[in-house]
């Protein structure tokens, strides 16, 4: 059974606990799959093991379900599709699922009544650029699992409906890396707004134009801003990490007084050494305090 109308945070917090896993770089990978899916796995056992015996080989199943949750129109599916391989802007997003911006927003209508998308604006507020029409929206899925099947399951599917999965395997090893990071950015925002809990932040969210990407933004209650950035790759990261968002924060003239970095693999010692209360650094394990 497909799980919505959770948060991100609830939906990670019971996929943990159902599962009792602890390990967040488990729970991260995991999760980019099976969240927001109600069924117990075995992370003793390989991914790749798991998602054949509780995705793959159960297609039809699935498949039936999910047309009961989208409606089944095949160019909502093909915009789902878009999204998941895409980078989630509305306009590019419709020219990659081939439909006119009319077309398209009338699927992105459908599919937020269902409550298969949300839709994501950039922070402009923090920039006094409130009403800036240029910049596009983004679209998200409310779950992991939809955003899972839509990119690698639903646009081979004459292939694993007939269990010749080699397809999907090529496919999926080579996007899985960015598509684990997504995920981690989303854990990421969900637990500064839990490290912000006493300070209550009063907005937060991503900066995007159509130049410069800031993973998360937020404005505390009192009035400080922060900037972050999440890295979800095998290297630490180093000081032109810290200094190129401090420099994207400059070229936007956001005057951002708490950097952040989140990072999967940890900080080199010279970066670690800088770490103050206007520069917090946190790794996936970090990502725990979700689970408490």
């Amino acid at each position: 059974m497909i799980q919505l109308n959770l948060s991100t945070k609830d939906q990670f917090k019971l996929f943990c606990k159902n599962n009792n896993i602890e390990d967040m770089n488990i729970a991260v990978k995991y999760f980019t799959i099976f969240g927001g899916l109600d069924i117990k796995i075995d992370t003793s056992k390989p991914l790749l093991e798991l998602i054949e015996t509780h995705i793959l080989k159960k297609y039809e199943e699935l498949k039936r379900e999910i047309h009961t949750l989208t409606g089944g129109y095949s160019v909502d599916h093909a915009l789902l599709s878009a999204i998941a391989l895409g980078d989630r802007r509305t306009n590019s997003s419709f020219k990659r699922a081939h439909i006119s911006f009319e077309e398209g927003m009338k699927c992105v209508e459908n599919l937020l009544d269902r409550d298969i998308i949300e839709i994501e604006s950039s922070s402009q507020f923090l920039l006094d650029r409130r009403n800036d029409k240029k910049i596009a929206k983004k679209l998200l899925f409310t779950t992991p699992f939809l955003r899972f099947w839509f990119a690698f399951v639903s646009p081979i599917y004459k292939g694993i409906k007939s269990k010749d999965y080699k397809e999907f395997y090529k496919r999926y090893e080579n996007r899985k890396d960015g598509f684990e990071e997504f995920i981690f950015e989303e854990l990421c925002l969900e637990f500064l707004d839990e490290v912000y809990k006493e300070d209550k932040l009063k907005n937060i969210g991503k900066y995007w134009d159509e130049n410069i990407t800031i993973n998360l933004v937020a404005k505390t209650s009192n009035n400080k801003i922060i900037a972050a950035n999440c890295k979800y790759t095998n290297s630490k990261l180093k000081k032109k990490d810290l200094n190129k968002l401090i420099e994207d924060c400059k070229d936007i003239k956001l005057d951002a007084q708490i950097f952040i970095l989140f990072s999967k693999s940890g900080f080199v010692n010279e970066l670690k050494m800088l770490k103050n209360e206007n520069l917090r650094l946190f790794t996936e394990k970090s990502l725990k305090a979700l689970i408490k």
